[in-house]
């Protein structure tokens, strides 16, 4: 997963995918994202369960522990370490959902440029990707030190053939049983190694070179190039 992701949807829009029980707590807005190429270390929508109830927070991309200055911010983590390796070992436990229109991968097809495409589900949900964090809990504010990073796992099938890394996609059920932090940490585990969405779910396809561009934006990065 090269990192950029599709953000354009209303947060409630994705909300309502999760039927998330509770009152939400949105510092998000309620008008549509509207951002078609988000780039790691910005700020990113991002739904978590604090002790009041559902958030819903614009968190930053990236994330790395305090003893770690020397390397940057990763914005993803591999299923395979994730839960027992011990960079992340601090926000293994605080789980959230980065809801996503999709993503951008470049592939090398021998032009001057890499080819980007654009990847999203079928059936035109929103795609739930399984994160964790450093994340605001009720009672605090927003720190500079928060952040999040998108788990990643194995591509599969004819995905492979764009990148051989694919975020763990969650069912909406396996979504809302991920983010309850009543859920033991072998069970949070055993969804990302086993449940989630497989390569038969998505379909991708070519798009603008423009999305290289991080300040590009606009709907026009996620339309299909015709042949």
């Amino acid at each position: 997963m090269c990192g950029r992701i599709a953000q354009y949807r209303g947060i409630h829009d994705f909300v309502a995918v999760l039927s998330m029980p509770g009152a939400l707590v949105n510092t998000v807005g309620d008008q549509p994202l509207d951002r078609y190429n988000v780039a790691p270390t910005t700020m990113a929508a991002l739904l978590h369960q604090a002790e009041d109830g559902p958030h819903a927070d614009l968190i930053r991309w990236g994330w790395r522990p305090h003893w770690a200055k020397d390397r940057a911010s990763p914005v993803n983590a591999r299923v395979e370490k994730v839960a027992h390796g011990p960079f992340f070992r601090a926000i293994w436990p605080h789980r959230a959902i980065c809801p996503i229109d999709g993503w951008f991968e470049w592939v090398d097809e021998g032009e001057p440029k890499k080819q980007p495409y654009f990847i999203r589900r079928k059936d035109g949900a929103p795609c739930l990707c399984a994160a964790i964090g450093q994340l605001p809990d009720a009672d605090e504010v927003h720190s500079e030190h928060d952040g999040f990073v998108i788990i990643t796992a194995d591509a599969r099938g004819g995905m492979v053939d764009i990148h051989d890394r694919r975020p763990v996609v969650l069912a909406p059920e396996l979504a809302r049983e991920w983010l309850d932090p009543a859920a033991p940490k072998e069970r949070a585990e055993l969804m990302l190694m086993h449940q989630c969405e497989p390569s038969e779910a998505f379909e991708w396809f070519k798009v603008d070179r423009a999305v290289g561009n991080s300040r590009n934006q606009g709907a026009h990065l996620i339309k299909r190039m015709e042949p």
